[in-house]
């Protein structure tokens, strides 16, 4: 027999949420440092901040919207996609852009057709590259060579100095691969060891995290299985076949899977109940879509990931995907979709 979701209020469905990204957020903590943590909890203050003041200006009641915690969700998510130790003011400029714009502009939860988190990031990643793009290499927490929480709680005040920037942080493995010399063939790559020790299996500890956290959210049916699978299953595919055709030039599936944000976009920023698609069928071909254009972008773009452009434009694309993939309603033979031309034009010739 089925098991149904119990109901639960959006403050309950966003506290799961919250739990459910801890194990990504410490994996994170745990191999880049204590700025992950500055990251996550000052987007996340800032969220709730924002969201309050922007009621008040609106002359809406605070505490049914802030009890939602659905700010905090966007803030934890955008402060844990960011490099870590990112200045103040660039953690600022994201969640302005995601509260405020993407998301109380339109009329706040429920009302906005994009994710706000990734109109935060994206808003960023073009307007100031080389902040998004510095990774800092992965030194532990406590490693040698790791940041201590005073020098991040520096660098979290302070101005971003580039060239300081360029000395502590590193390439993402999508990054490295992406940017090889062209000449270099795939074997050519990974036998230069471009990335420091430890880099590949950090990303892959943190994705595999990511996944812990996002199997807790199926388990609690707070969100179903049909967008991370087709996602996944839909990068994996393209990836596979990319691999299968040229092997020299192209990096294998568990490479895609593993080494970027694709199972934190699958199971956390495809899955926004406002901004994705609704039927079954929908959710299938929404997340199918996202998987092909992350692979084209990294395949083809200008940036190493693609999981934010992606995901916002298929956002664009759900109405569109709503429309035709309605399910049939009790009393009806079949859906009701599809543009009528035939009744449109019949009405036009009696006109």
């Amino acid at each position: 027999m089925k098991r149904l979701a119990p109901p639960r209020s959006t403050g309950q469905v966003m506290a799961w949420v919250l739990i459910a990204t801890l194990p990504g957020i410490a994996a994170l903590t745990w191999h880049f440092g204590w700025g992950v943590l500055t990251n996550v909890l000052f987007a996340a203050a800032l969220g709730a901040s924002l969201e309050a003041l922007v009621l008040k200006l609106r002359r809406r009641s605070l505490k049914p919207t802030l009890q939602d915690s659905s700010a905090l969700v966007t803030g934890v998510l955008l402060g844990a996609s960011l490099p870590p130790g990112s200045s103040w003011w660039l953690i600022l400029v994201g969640m302005v852009a995601a509260i405020i714009v993407a998301k109380q502009l339109y009329g706040g939860l429920g009302q906005n057709p994009f994710n706000p988190a990734m109109v935060g990031y994206a808003l960023l990643l073009i307007s100031f590259p080389v902040q998004m793009t510095q990774w800092l290499a992965p030194q532990g927490l406590f490693g040698p060579e790791a940041l201590s929480l005073g020098d991040s709680l520096m660098r979290f005040l302070g101005p971003t100095d580039v060239d300081h920037l360029d000395a502590i942080s590193g390439a993402t493995p999508l990054d490295a691969f992406k940017h090889k010399p062209e000449a270099w063939l795939a074997s050519e790559f990974w036998a230069s060891q471009p990335l420091p020790q430890g880099t590949s299996s950090a990303w892959q500890a943190v994705a595999l995290a990511w996944l812990v956290g996002g199997a807790m959210l199926l388990y609690l049916r707070i969100i179903s299985w049909h967008i991370p699978v087709a996602l996944l299953g839909s990068l994996g595919l393209f990836a596979t076949l990319a691999y299968a055709v040229d092997p020299s030039q192209h990096a294998g599936p568990s490479f895609h899977l593993l080494g970027g944000a694709a199972i934190f976009g699958a199971f956390f920023i495809a899955t926004d109940p406002v901004s994705a698609a609704t039927s079954r069928k929908g959710k299938l071909y929404y997340a199918a879509a996202i998987g092909l254009l992350i692979m084209l972008m990294r395949e083809f773009g200008a940036y190493p990931d693609g999981v934010a452009f992606a995901v916002l434009l298929m956002n664009f694309a759900v109405p569109f995907i709503d429309y035709y993939t309605r399910p049939r309603t009790l009393g009806h033979a079949r859906p009701a979709r599809g543009i009528k031309v035939k009744q449109l034009d019949d009405r036009e010739e009696r006109q």
